[in-house]
């Protein structure tokens, strides 16, 4: 009788194994490819970056005629936010080049992989070092050395790219990555579009001395919605009086989008950008 224990024990054990072994194995959902996606279609590599110590998901999108224009080299726009950016501007981009008869490029989306912390470092990755960031919370140098020494030369060496007409787009906290690029690195990008920017935290920088360029082309992009935040549009406002009539290493146009709100019109954003860098005439009322 003193053994009745261990045997219900053991025959609890059975039962909860047998229950186990019903239970259907864990499966690891399959990959799909964007292969099947012609407006995608391109090029993908993961980039373990040494500079900002984190894993990036790239995505390439080859123009139409890459394979059979084989002696042009393309402008490059690296979208920040890819995860979002790639897919939605891809197919801005192919359509405004079929109606608008816009440039071909390539376009690098640089992706997380997840909208999720801590595998989304945007908060980190796009924020400038300022007064009131901590050291720990700024990682925007440390990324612009990623685009610098490692994303750039990859695309550079593996694609038919311009190095004279490479164009960066950012959104929000990304948009202020944009004008962190454009003060410290002014000739690194021929255009920069900023869609509803953040200015805060680390707005200093922004109204600090650019660092000097050779380059006498460049060009930066602040799209503004009109429904965007009040308290942004204000920023804005006060940060475009601060640098009228002053002397920048790059021209400055504003843009306002009517009826923009702040996440939902980046795809306009991009539009207006990219008919004014590259001279397509405004649309008629």
């Amino acid at each position: 009788m003193a053994k009745l224990p261990g045997i219900a024990v053991a025959a609890s054990l059975l039962m909860s194994s047998a229950g186990s072994a019903s239970q259907p194995p864990v499966q690891t959902p399959p990959t799909i490819p964007l292969n099947h996606l012609a407006v995608l279609k391109g090029g993908y590599f993961p980039l373990q970056s040494k500079e900002a110590r984190h894993l990036y998901h790239i995505y390439v999108r080859l123009p139409l005629d890459y394979a059979s224009e084989r002696r042009t080299r393309y402008p490059v726009v690296y979208l920040l936010d890819g995860d979002a950016f790639f897919p939605w501007l891809s197919a801005q981009h192919l359509y405004m080049t079929i109606d608008e008869k816009l440039d071909e490029a390539i376009l690098v989306g640089i992706a997380y992989g997840s909208f999720d912390k801590p595998t989304n470092r945007r908060q980190i990755d796009f924020t400038p070092p300022g007064r009131d960031v901590k050291p720990e919370d700024s990682g925007a140098e440390s990324f612009h050395r990623f685009l610098d020494r490692e994303l750039i030369p990859t695309i550079e060496t593996r694609y038919r790219a311009d190095p004279q007409r490479r164009i960066l787009f950012g959104q929000s906290r990304s948009g202020a990555m944009i004008l962190y690029s454009a003060f410290t690195r002014p000739d690194r990008f021929w255009a920069r579009v900023a869609s509803n920017p953040s200015w805060v935290p680390g707005r200093e920088i922004f109204y600090g001395d650019p660092r000097p360029t050779s380059r006498s082309d460049l060009h930066l992009f602040v799209a503004l919605g009109t429904e965007e935040h009040a308290d942004r549009r204000a920023a804005a406002a006060e940060w475009f009086g601060h640098w009228h009539g002053r002397t920048t290493p790059w021209s400055v146009t504003r843009i306002d989008i009517p009826g923009g709100t702040h996440s939902a019109d980046a795809g306009n954003a991009y539009r207006a950008a990219m008919r004014r860098l590259f001279g397509i005439p405004a649309p008629q009322p």
